[in-house]
């Protein structure tokens, strides 16, 4: 078995020690070399030519989104960040996806023995997620391949308040839900997200895309209105339901246990979509690891939902729709540039088919 080679970038010496004796642990990874910057790190990159690069992105001496910058456009590979728990942070960590890395881990915290056993699992996951990713050479001020322009308003007000978009998304799935949503119009139906992400980056990611689109994007906080023209994030601490209220939709936040391992779930998301919402939902699958969102997503397309996956030409990791479209659960696969135009379209020529269930 071909073990993947990790390199480690971190000017601290007690992360680098933690994260070296972590991977080395594993079977299927070993630790080619540690680099406390990135002048160290261009070295050790030509020399070890690793599979994954972890990086952390706040290191005092340099700038580490400079650094991914410059790699993704000179030696494009797979990066993952290391992250702090802070605003700032969380920030950084946004900006870093934009601009390549495949996946992010929070830091260990040092002083708890006990919780590293539950990080090992967690970082040796995502270094073989992210060995696995699909990687695009960038260019700088490069907009994804495809970029479509802004979509058409609906100019259906009975059609905006009536239909639902539902997304799922997880690894690489930042980029594709800001691709996804920037083509929107501001009246386009509400829209529920649930992407993959720990507690205090989702409140960084809905704001980032809210400066970005037409339509307001905020993290869900429960008990609120779907309106057209919002999108509602699920919070990285709660799963993401949509109930019905009378004749409202309303987004509603539930602690429950982790499904498929992930709180927030897609399935979960997906399930609540065809309970409240039936045929007038569109479900959209994006790039992601696992399978989470697959059964759920089948619940909608029974209940009269329709059904969209991203390719797997255009995901950075073709998993979470691929167990979609071989469940039977999708209507329609095509590349991320293609998926709003085509889910409006669908509204557009089924407009009159909106209905209360």
């Amino acid at each position: 078995m071909t073990k993947i080679k990790v390199l480690i970038v971190d000017d601290s010496a007690l992360i680098r020690g933690v994260m070296k004796e972590i991977i080395n642990s594993q079977p299927d990874m070993e630790v080619v070399g540690v680099a406390p910057d990135p002048l160290a790190a261009r070295d050790l990159i030509k020399q070890t030519n690793p599979d994954v690069l972890t990086l952390d992105v706040e290191m005092p001496k340099m700038d580490g989104l400079e650094f991914l910058e410059k790699l993704m456009r000179l030696r494009p590979m797979p990066v993952l960040m290391v992250s702090t728990l802070t605003e700032r942070g969380s920030e950084i960590t946004m900006r870093a996806l934009e601009l390549g890395a495949v996946d992010f881990v929070t830091k260990p915290k040092i002083s708890i023995q006990s919780g590293m056993l539950e990080y090992t699992d967690l970082i040796a996951e995502k270094i073989r997620i992210t060995s696995r990713a699909r990687i695009k050479q960038r260019t700088p001020g490069s907009t994804p391949t495809h970029a479509a322009g802004p979509l058409a308003p609906l100019r259906n007000p009975l059609t905006s308040s009536e239909k639902l978009i539902i997304i799922g998304a997880s690894t690489g799935g930042t980029e594709a839900i800001k691709d996804f949503l920037i083509q929107l119009p501001s009246d386009c139906p509400g829209i529920l997200i649930t992407q993959h992400m720990p507690e205090g980056f989702t409140r960084s990611f809905a704001n980032r895309l809210d400066k970005l689109c037409k339509i307001s994007v905020k993290e869900a906080e429960g008990g609120e209105r779907v309106l057209p023209g919002h999108a509602y994030l699920a919070p990285g601490h709660s799963h993401l339901m949509l109930v019905r209220s009378g004749a409202n939709y309303m987004t509603k936040l539930d602690q429950g246990p982790p499904v498929n391992r992930h709180r927030p779930s897609v399935d979960v998301l997906f399930h609540s979509a065809a309970v409240s919402a039936g045929q007038n939902a569109v479900g959209v699958i994006l790039t992601g690891m696992g399978k989470d969102g697959a059964a759920g997503m089948l619940e909608m397309k029974k209940a009269g939902a329709y059904n969209l996956a991203q390719d797997e030409a255009s995901c950075v990791v073709f998993g979470m729709p691929k167990e979609a479209i071989a469940s039977g659960a999708t209507h329609e696969v095509a590349p991320l540039h293609e998926l709003p135009g085509r889910v409006m379209e669908f509204f557009a020529a089924h407009g009159n088919r909106a209905m209360r269930v």
